[in-house]
């Protein structure tokens, strides 16, 4: 790093208790650092691009003789290694138009603002972005708003499969359709909207019906992240979480019962599966067994809105870009439940695999 300054997006705040925050106020970003002599909040003012590490550490030696250069030096490798610091002298990125830098600056912003990493460029999330490639599965209420958001995103590639048409009742929360699309493919439909939406990426799509393992093996080979948005039929989850286990697949699962939305978000070979965190989860919750006198009850609509489907699917394409960029750098195996009834949320982080998984565990292997 040449010419070393703070993130605008982190910049430090002096607090009046001899102490500094930077990164904002945002837990798992922001850092308060004790300051009762002033000299931290010197060395932040110090690094502003205009001077060279050399010169910083000069020039806070000289206002503060107290201070080794070999402590002023540490300190601004802490600030780098924790994110907080960024090279004026950072040359364009490579892989980027014009049109780019402009359409994609202020998720710029965003990344930087997350980012607890050092980088060698602060367009790292969107080149990460740009050479990914995403299969949705499922392309309903979850998986067109997921969709869309990673189209706007700058995804470099997407892949849609969905083997139903667009009815009026999907037309409450599924973003990608309009009344015009009534009777369409959804795939065709969708695949229009998004191109529509951002011209750059490659959009693709198939009309599969997902039967099993087998093909859900197929779609996750060759893509990055796999995002599961379908809710029929009633194991799909589960061939999902085996697929991705046999690929080495990073997957989401984006759902929505009522007014509670979840996202579990799964890295094979890093803490549980699907198929065991969740038991898991459950345990942890308390979660009662539903009342079930028939299967006449399954016949009953989903209770949904363009809102939680919104939630579900946004939060779905949140957690996909994560593990593409490491921004923010989730945990691997993760699961989170939002209340819209409360707007409060829970969550579990399963870390080690349950030795008896019948998925992951060393039977299954």
């Amino acid at each position: 790093m040449l010419r070393p300054r703070i993130k605008y997006e982190h910049r430090p705040v002096r607090l009046g208790d001899g102490h500094v925050r930077i990164g904002g106020a945002l837990p798992g970003v922001a850092a308060t650092i004790p300051d009762p002599d002033g000299t931290v909040w010197a060395l932040l003012v110090l690094l502003d691009g205009s001077r060279t590490v050399g010169q910083a550490v000069a020039d806070l030696v000289h206002h503060h003789p107290d201070e080794p250069p070999d402590t002023v030096r540490a300190a601004i490798d802490t600030l780098a290694a924790a994110g907080y610091l960024e090279d004026a002298d950072e040359p364009a990125p490579e892989g980027l138009t014009d049109a780019d830098l402009e359409r994609y600056g202020r998720g710029r912003a965003l990344w930087r603002s997350m980012d607890t990493a050092p980088r060698t460029t602060s367009w790292h999330a969107q080149l990460a972005l740009r050479r990914a490639r995403v299969t949705v599965v499922g392309v309903g209420g979850v998986g067109s708003a997921a969709a869309l958001a990673l189209a706007q995103s700058g995804i470099g590639a997407l892949h849609l499969v969905e083997p139903d048409v667009v009815e009026l009742s999907n037309l409450n929360r599924q973003v990608l359709y309009t009344e015009h699309d009534l009777g369409r493919p959804k795939v065709d439909a969708a695949i229009e909207a998004l191109r529509r939406h951002n011209s750059d990426v490659e959009i693709t799509g198939e009309r599969t019906t997902v039967d099993g393992t087998g093909v859900l093996r197929r779609l996750a080979t060759g893509c990055d992240v796999l995002l599961m948005g379908a809710d029929t039929p009633r194991a799909i989850r589960s061939w999902t979480n085996r697929a991705c286990l046999a690929t080495g697949t990073a997957w989401v699962d984006g759902g929505y019962r009522g007014p509670r939305v979840s996202v579990g978000v799964f890295v094979p070979g890093h803490g549980r599966c699907r198929e065991c965190a969740r038991p898991a989860a459950q345990a942890r919750t308390a979660t009662p067994v539903a009342f079930r006198p028939g299967d006449a009850w399954e016949d009953g609509v989903h209770a949904v809105n363009a809102v939680s489907a919104g939630i579900a699917g946004l939060l779905s394409a949140h957690a996909v870009m994560s593990l593409i960029t490491g921004i923010p750098r989730l945990q691997a195996t993760r699961w989170v439940t939002y209340n819209l009834v409360t707007l409060r949320h829970a969550e579990d982080d399963c870390e080690a695999p349950d030795p008896d998984c019948p998925a992951c565990g060393p039977a299954a292997a």
